[in-house]
């Protein structure tokens, strides 16, 4: 059997120090892992606003401390709860303008996570009103394809995400990557997976592990590789959601994770695919 390599790797949603909730790693750790184990880039993700500007300085200290001996870098997002203004055309503006790489819909802030956790959902962030996307989200929609960025879809519901979807296509968006389906907030159907594959050839990203309360996880990979031989391997982007204290550090998961597909019979070829050739597309990367 072949053993796995992250020689490459791209991960599209991880999570660092700082944050509220407390983290393995802070920017700089999480950076030299990657470095460790040969990675291309991450996509550092804070429920809490914006990371473009904390990839800028792992970047620059990257630079100023491994003097160009490897070509890791680190991207940074915004993403529109509560905390930036929820549906915010300028803070979108501004993150984008700054270097952030992708834009999530909100995710703790979504009336979807809010009811599903059994909180009042009367500070929401809405995206959908009166069965149409809400105004700004036009806005917003113009300036991620204008800045050829990411647009994902967080912690919406299923019926949310093809409505956004649906829009976003329409306003010309081409980077759509419907976020951790699997996830029981989210709770989309291998079905709804298909479908929102073959009608509007979106990412489906699939995840390490969900956390299913009071600290405990759920492996998520017996459910993703259904999901990547029911949608294809083209439409599907491994990613860790990693971070967490309770689950393995970062490399280790993505490492654990890539083993199993390949012990489940994918080929290498497609798990690189899946970890390198979308995800470089995605941000504009070229080797």
């Amino acid at each position: 059997m072949c053993k796995v390599s992250l020689k490459g790797v791209i991960d599209m949603h991880v999570h660092s120090n700082p944050d509220i909730r407390r983290r393995a790693y802070d920017d700089f750790e999480l950076m030299e892992a990657a470095i460790g184990v040969g990675a291309r880039a991450i996509v550092i993700k804070s429920h809490q606003g914006t990371t473009m500007d904390r990839a800028y300085l792992c970047n620059r200290h990257n630079e100023l401390v491994h003097k160009g001996s490897n070509d890791f870098t680190m991207f940074g997002s915004i993403t529109l709860n509560r905390q930036v203004g929820g549906i915010n055309p300028a803070a979108v503006d501004s993150a984008l303008r700054l270097g952030a790489k992708v834009v999530w819909l909100p995710t703790q802030s979504a009336r979807n996570h809010m009811k599903q956790n059994k909180q009042n959902p009367i500070d929401c962030v809405d995206v959908i009103e009166n069965g149409k996307i809400v105004p700004q989200l036009k806005d917003v929609f113009r300036l991620v394809k204008d800045s050829d960025a990411v647009l994902g879809t967080a912690h919406l519901s299923p019926d949310e995400c093809f409505r956004v979807v649906e829009a976003a296509r329409d306003a010309g968006i081409e980077k759509i990557v419907v976020t951790h389906p699997e996830w029981w907030l989210v709770g989309m159907s291998l079905e709804d997976q298909v479908r929102i594959v073959r009608d509007y050839d979106v990412f489906l990203e699939h995840c390490f592990a969900q956390p299913m309360g009071g600290g405990k996880y759920q492996s998520n990979m017996p459910v993703n590789l259904e999901a990547i031989e029911a949608c294809g391997y083209k439409n599907v982007i491994i990613s860790t959601d990693g971070g967490q204290v309770e689950n393995p550090n970062w490399e280790i998961a993505l490492e654990q994770y890539m083993t199993y597909l390949l012990e489940q019979g994918i080929p290498l070829e497609e798990i690189h695919y899946m970890t390198h050739t979308i995800q470089e597309r995605l941000l504009g990367i070229t080797n």
